[in-house]
């Protein structure tokens, strides 16, 4: 075999307490497919990095072949600086690289080249960020978490993309299809070493079992050695002096050995806080329509009954958040009707981190505030106990929000919601940032569950192990409803979901640009505002402050003898409640407003 383009060998990084990178090795061969996995926080964006030559390791050799070029795609793309989109990939081509594929894949990827950096979403910085490192076409390219931010027509035009180019890819994702899909290599970085296996994702995981079950079996071996080992201290210790230094010594050597073995990360415990079952029927959609500029939802009918696991998919902009708000009665519809069936006890988990007090600590964010003890399912709970099943440890009770990695938010995302009780899931992009393992047992606590879960998602693997039916948008408002799963819908239609493109003149004729828009025009006439953005990135704030502020006032009302012993403090915590709960109301119905609005933008 030729030599290996790149090469990490013996990698060592420690960013205080244990090492984060322990003899960590990587190799890429020309036109290899790599993917690289571990749990959140094991360190493959650090390692990446290394191989980017972004970071410096503290110890460990780093070789690249001569004239190899390699391109690096972040999790957190940078693109200030640059006056355009097309500015900023045009940037990232090297001598004799084709400018045309700049723009080409700009347009592939729904952009013109002439957007301002600052006024991009997410979605946009991740979609110029990804033109950027595949214009140039390297040799090697390393991609961390490719996927986030994109919906299912971008994340099928990406593997596309990527199957048809000739560099070799070292890719970290939670997309299981697209890890299958992509990867002919699995590289596992585990307690700081890495493992490789020359098979692709789709057999990573028998494989990993198999080698933590030797593992536990060496470690058993070890644990009885030991014991032996110990028996013979107590009772044969008193011949051959020299013979028995040497075996003390040996006995000390293996007990050191079991004390700084470093053990698999534990597993999160999940479960949820289950409420009284509902009615049969949960939620009754007729004839429901809703519109801004277009027809969002047009004349859709639907019945949820209990125990029904419903997928929403549709491209960015389709309207999926407008149809959730529309069938858990967040919003009302503009024609029809959406009742709720008996007993119905909600809970939602957003997709948007930002509805997280950065400021805030974990123990904050879980209590509310108040304590060190959290409502789990109507028990209490002490909180770092809590914590500990979502694997965080007590040190960091008291850590801020803002320092957590997105896996870590999400977690905690998670443990916060499943606090509450309730037999109704509404589940807004919940793998987002989820390692595979928590991915594993979010499945599994979902397919347990008793109750209905309704979930947007762009993971096809996800929509498969979890949805009985999927609704699809199909463009101008309709939406359908398919049995089964994601690949079932596939199945049904004959395509997935489509891909909005920006149209390219390849043919000579071509249709009048009066007559045919181009996709990005629309958008250009309807941007945000200054004061829309601001209100968007200052209300989840505002918001989280007025529900902390009425929780205090309802801890104040719970006080029996309050009226009793001081009537005008009552009427004035009285009078403070309906002003902070109208307040809260009119700040999350502007809110809802002008995220939908924003969804429409982007999309």
């Amino acid at each position: 075999m030729a030599a290996p383009l790149l090469t990490l060998r013996d990698v060592t990084l420690t960013f205080g307490g244990a090492p984060l990178l322990e003899g960590a090795e990587l190799m890429v061969h020309e036109g290899e497919r790599i993917c690289l996995v571990g749990r959140n926080g094991s360190g493959k964006s650090t390692l990446l990095k290394v191989a980017a030559d972004i970071l410096q390791a503290d110890g460990g050799e780093r070789v690249v072949q001569g004239g190899v070029t390699i391109r690096y795609l972040p999790q957190e793309p940078d693109l200030s600086g640059f006056a355009t989109t097309l500015a900023y990939v045009e940037a990232g081509l090297g001598p004799g690289d084709d400018g045309h594929r700049a723009r080409l894949l700009l347009e592939d990827l729904g952009l013109t080249g002439d957007e301002d950096p600052k006024t991009l979403s997410g979605g946009e910085i991740r979609r110029a960020a990804l033109a950027r490192v595949l214009a140039p076409e390297p040799d090697v390219l390393l991609l961390d978490e490719p996927t986030n931010h994109l919906d299912l027509p971008a994340i099928e035009w990406l593997e596309a993309e990527l199957k048809t180019m000739r560099s070799a890819l070292v890719l970290i994702s939670h997309d299981r299809r697209f890890l299958e899909n992509l990867s002919r290599a699995t590289v596992w970085l585990d307690r700081g070493r890495t493992r490789r296996m020359d098979r692709g994702f789709h057999d990573f995981e028998a494989w990993r079992d198999d080698l933590l079950e030797q593992e536990e079996a060496a470690r058993h071996k070890l644990d009885r050695k030991i014991a032996m080992e110990l028996d013979w201290l107590r009772y044969g210790v008193t011949a051959r002096r020299k013979r028995n230094q040497r075996r003390l010594a040996d006995l000390g050597a293996l007990r050191e050995r079991r004390k700084t073995e470093r053990r698999v990360q534990g597993e999160v415990k999940m479960a949820l806080a289950e409420a009284e079952q509902s009615g049969k029927l949960v939620i009754e959609a007729k004839g429901i329509a809703k519109s801004y500029d277009r027809p969002i939802v047009a004349d859709f009918s639907m019945r949820i009954a209990r125990g029904d696991r419903i997928g929403v998919v549709g491209a960015n902009g389709a309207g999926k958040s407008t149809l959730l708000g529309l069938l858990t009665g967040r919003l009302a519809p503009d024609a029809g009707s959406v009742r709720i069936g008996a007993n119905v006890e909600m809970v939602t988990l957003d997709q948007k981190r930002e509805a997280l007090d950065p400021t805030a600590s974990l123990r904050e964010t879980l209590t509310g505030g108040r304590g060190d003890h959290v409502s789990v399912g109507g028990e209490m709970r002490h909180v770092i106990g809590y914590m500990k099943d979502f694997l965080f440890s007590p040190d960091q009770a008291n850590t801020p929000v803002s320092v957590l990695s997105g896996g870590e938010r999400g977690r905690l995302m998670l443990a916060r919601a499943l606090a509450r009780t309730a037999n109704l899931m509404v589940l807004d992009e919940p793998t987002n940032d989820l390692d595979l393992e928590t991915l594993d047992l979010l499945e599994e606590m979902l397919g347990d569950h008793p109750g209905t879960v309704i979930v947007v998602s762009h993971d096809r693997d996800f929509l498969d192990r979890v949805c009985s039916s999927v609704v699809m948008a199909e463009g101008d408002g309709r939406w359908v409803e398919y049995a089964g799963g994601y690949s079932d819908m596939v199945a049904q239609r004959g395509a997935g979901v489509a891909a909005r493109r920006v149209e390219k003149a390849e043919a000579p004729a071509r249709a009048p640009k009066a007559e045919t828009p181009r996709a990005e025009e629309p958008a250009k006439k309807r941007r945000l505002s200054f004061k829309e953005k601001h209100a968007l990135e200052t209300l989840p704030g505002k918001i989280e402050a007025l529900q902390k502020k009425l929780g205090e006032l309802h801890g104040l009302m719970a006080d029996p003898d309050l009226y009793a012993r001081d009537p005008a403090r009552f009427d004035k915590v009285s009078k403070a409640v309906d002003e902070t709960q109208t307040a809260l109301s009119a700040a999350e119905d502007e809110w809802l407003a002008l995220e939908m609005l924003r969804e429409e933008i982007e999309g």
